[in-house]
């Protein structure tokens, strides 16, 4: 079952995750001692990588107790030496609405975050600098994801840091009450706070300050946007000067005080026990293990693959909702990189759509905001196309019928249907739109799309990061770890020359489709219901082009014009 499938995926990435807590790395016989002034991190060697690297650097106070939903705060100062060989603690964590959803117990005590710099890195010798931020639908993750293949593979030319921050009701609760009493979009605020530990102290790592790009996958690339239109885009080049987002995740976003954050905050208060007058106060009493369940319940008893406690606009550092910022084009930091990848939506769609009635009814949970008429409205923009054999599932090409909207190598009809309304309303047209934003005013955007198949969403971290899968050989990760490396270090053609589509930078329109070709079959496994062959070296060969992005997939374009003019009542 799918559903299973879902679990079992992210429940192996969880796992992954505490794996590589443990990994050892070699010392080297050298003083890596950093004193940031309130507390002082000795590093280590990785010979193999010639990385130096600082594990659970602490950048800000624990967000505990009284401190819960509130503004991050300064560490307090500590001198002892701390032996920074150890990721700090993952924050609470919260899988999607899925059937048999874990609990995965976390820590409060989670704002850490951890740097990897090349040996030849040093105050007199800066380099750019990486900033990663985790996805996981802004309820679970970590920052232990390892920077070390893609520093490898960019000839160790910058330093790389991955950030921890609240997730879940501990980084997302939202009310009127809240904001009066603390903070909505802490986990925001936190990224924001690490961003700016960034500029006050990666020179003491080798780090440049003032070439700092930030990126992310999914939440975290919704996180790429979100800071990118923060305080109307007013912040400059003050805390990143490039972005790379990766299928930005864009679910609705509502209004801090709105009908349905507020009932997600009352569900919370009511599983951890807390009614009456006093709510919040009652919230920051309680133990957090108490806390942590109860924002697991919340989330599990929402629509299938949604999580509950999601970035709002708070109408003070989000001031308005991403669609219009983005048109309007009130963005901070100079340029941008965006991806999506070709699959983005089977992963959170039900599989049990098969009729326009099961679609219909999926839509109204999907979207509650919606009425009759705007549900009639998404069925105009995603006709079906009754020509399509529903036995033959495969990958579309892209410039010919059919198209997304009708087949994929994992569905066809109204799951389909379904799946790709899904796929451009949460991720793919949110990253047309944060491409356009960045297209004039001095500014520079490059767009592809990840097509390699199957395609679904986050296939296209392992090979940014690596361990590539089989399906990912050299001759592809290369070129598309040094798109991501060029970008770092952001001189303008350096994208371009790192891709045979070669690029230029964009009117919006034009894309790079970023594919592979040939190869023998390795293995078939089922995703989603549907068998799928993959293709491995040798023979495996890169298949890139410059495409159209509005005329993709049959006019992709104009849809995400349609999810555009229909923002407010998503809302985003």
């Amino acid at each position: 079952m799918k559903f299973l499938a879902t679990s079992a995926i992210l429940i192996a990435g969880i796992e992954a995750a505490v794996i590589g807590r443990h990994q050892p790395v070699e010392r080297r016989a050298l003083n890596l001692t950093v004193d940031l002034g309130y507390g002082i991190y000795k590093g280590s060697y990785n010979s193999a990588s010639d990385l130096n690297i600082w594990k659970g650097i602490r950048f800000a106070a624990p967000p505990t107790g009284v401190d819960r939903w509130k503004t991050p705060k300064a560490p307090a100062t500590n001198r002892t030496v701390v032996d920074a060989q150890t990721f700090g603690p993952a924050c609470p964590q919260s899988l999607p609405a899925v059937p048999n959803a874990p609990f995965i117990p976390g820590n409060e005590d989670c704002l850490f975050l951890n740097v990897y710099a090349p040996n030849t890195a040093s105050t007199s010798n800066k380099l750019p600098v990486l900033v990663w931020i985790h996805g996981g639908g802004y309820g679970f993750g970590d920052g232990t994801q390892d920077m070390t293949e893609i520093i490898s593979a960019n000839n160790n030319g910058f330093v790389a840091v991955a950030i921890q921050y609240r997730t879940g009701a501990f980084g997302f609760l939202s009310s009127a009450d809240v904001k009066a009493s603390g903070v909505v979009n802490a986990g925001l605020l936190d990224m924001a706070f690490a961003l700016e530990w960034v500029q006050k102290n990666i020179g003491s790592f080798g780090g440049d300050k003032t070439k700092v790009a930030i990126s992310g996958e999914s939440a975290g690339g919704g996180a790429v946007m979100l800071l990118g239109i923060a305080k109307d885009g007013t912040l400059g080049t003050s805390l990143f000067r490039n972005g790379i987002a990766a299928s930005p995740y864009l679910p609705p976003q509502y209004d801090f005080n709105a009908e349905i954050p507020t009932q997600r905050y009352k569900d919370f208060a009511t599983q951890a026990g807390c009614t009456g007058s006093g709510i919040l106060a009652c919230l920051r009493g309680k133990d957090s293990t108490t806390l942590q369940q109860a924002n697991a319940a919340v989330t599990a008893a929402g629509t299938y693959g949604t999580w509950a406690f999601l970035p709002v606009t708070d109408k003070t550092f989000i001031t308005s909702a991403p669609s219009s910022a983005l048109k309007a084009k009130k963005v901070n930091g100079l340029n941008m990189l965006v991806g999506n990848n070709a699959n983005e939506g089977a992963l959170f769609v039900p599989p049990t759509i098969t009729t326009e009635a099961d679609l219909k009814s999926w839509l109204k949970l999907e979207f509650p905001s919606f009425g009759t008429a705007e549900i009639a409205r998404v069925l105009d923009a995603y006709p079906v196309n009754t020509t399509i054999n529903p036995a033959l599932k495969f990958a579309t090409n892209g410039l010919t019928s059919p198209t997304a909207n009708d087949v994929s190598q994992v569905a066809t009809g109204q799951q389909q249907r379904a799946n790709n309304i899904y796929a451009e309303a949460t991720f793919i047209c949110p990253s047309y739109w944060l491409n356009d934003a960045y297209t004039d005013a001095g500014r520079t955007s490059y767009h592809y799309q990840y097509s390699v198949p199957l395609a679904s969403h986050g296939d296209d971290v392992p090979a940014v990061f690596g361990p590539a899968q089989p399906n990912q050989p050299p001759a592809f990760t290369s070129v598309f770890r040094q798109i991501w490396g060029a970008f770092v270090k952001f001189e303008a053609g350096d994208v371009a020359r790192a891709a045979p589509a070669k690029w230029v930078a964009g009117t919006g329109a034009q894309m790079g489709n970023l594919n592979t070709t040939g190869g023998v079959p390795y293995q078939s496994v089922t995703q989603f219901g549907a068998t799928v062959t993959q293709f491995q070296d040798p023979g495996v060969q890169n298949a890139f082009s410059l495409v159209n992005a509005y005329s993709w997939e049959g006019g992709r374009g104009k849809r995400c014009e349609f999810w555009r003019g229909i923002a407010s009542k998503v809302p985003n």
